[in-house]
C-alpha cells in the first residue's frame, strides 16, 4: 500500500508549524524575517505536517540544484528549526568553521574508527534532541543507487526517517510521511524510492 502524504493542518502563512517537542534554535526576529521573505519572493510555500518527536533523520530530495540549499535554509531560517547537518571535520578551518557552527553542521573524522555511521549514532544517542538532515542521492546528478547511510543511523540509533521533498513546478517544500525503517533495508529504501517518484527538482526527479 502507498504511503500517504499527511495532510497539511493550519498554516502560519506559508509555513508549517513546529510541534512542541522538535528541536529548536535561537534565531533574531531579522533572521526569521529574512528567511520568510526569501521564500515569499521566490514564490515557495510548505505542505504537509511536521512529526512531533524529539529525534529523527530528514532525508529531502530531489536534490538536483544548488537553488535547494536557499530555499531549504531560508525554510530553517524562518521556522527556527534545528536540524542538523553532518560535515567532515576539515571544513572546521579558519573562517569556515565559523560558517559550519552558523549552518549547524556536525564535524565528522571519516578515519575513525566505524566512520561516518558510528559516529553519527553515538551523536544521537547521546543527544536529548536532535534531527539530522541528509541528501540520500549524495549528488545532484541523477544516481540509480541511494545511499544507504540514512537507513543505517535510523537503525542504530532507532529513531525514525522522516521525507521531505522539493516540488519545484509548484514551489513546494514538503514534508511528507515519518516512517520507522524495518530490517530489510532493500525493501525500505524500494518504499522510500517509489514514493519520491512523483516530485520534480529543479532539473530532474528521482525516478
Amino acid at each position: 500500500m502507498p504511503m500517504p502524504h499527511p495532510a497539511t493542518p493550519a498554516r502560519d502563512g506559508d509555513l508549517l508549524v513546529l510541534p512542541p517537542r522538535v528541536p529548536r534554535v535561537h534565531r533574531s526576529r531579522f533572521a526569521r524575517w529574512l528567511g520568510r521573505s526569501i521564500l515569499k519572493l521566490g514564490g515557495w510555500k510548505m505542505v504537509g505536517e511536521f512529526p512531533n518527536v524529539e529525534k529523527a533523520i530528514l532525508i529531502g530530495a530531489p536534490h538536483s540544484s544548488n537553488w535547494d540549499g536557499v530555499w531549504g535554509f531560508a525554510a530553517l531560517l524562518a521556522l527556527g528549526l534545528d536540524l542538523r547537518i553532518l560535515g567532515k571535520k576539515e571544513l572546521f578551518w579558519g573562517p569556515m568553521a565559523w560558517l559550519m557552527r552558523v549552518l549547524r553542521v556536525i564535524p565528522i573524522d571519516r578515519s575513525a574508527p566505524g566512520g561516518f555511521v558510528a559516529q553519527s549514532i553515538e551523536t544521537m544517542k547521546s543527544a536529548d534532541a536532535m534531527w539530522i538532515g541528509l541528501a540520500p542521492e549524495g549528488t545532484r546528478k541523477k544516481v540509480d543507487q541511494w545511499k544507504t547511510g540514512f537507513w543505517k543511523l535510523a537503525r542504530g540509533a532507532d529513531v525514525p526517517v522522516m521525507l521531505a521533498y522539493f516540488h519545484y513546478p509548484d514551489k513546494i517544500i514538503g514534508i511528507g510521511p515519518t516512517i520507522v525503517m524495518s530490517d530489510d533495508m532493500d525493501a525500505d529504501m524500494a518504499k522510500i524510492r517509489a514514493w519520491y517518484a512523483p516530485w520534480q527538482g529543479k532539473r530532474r526527479s528521482t525516478a
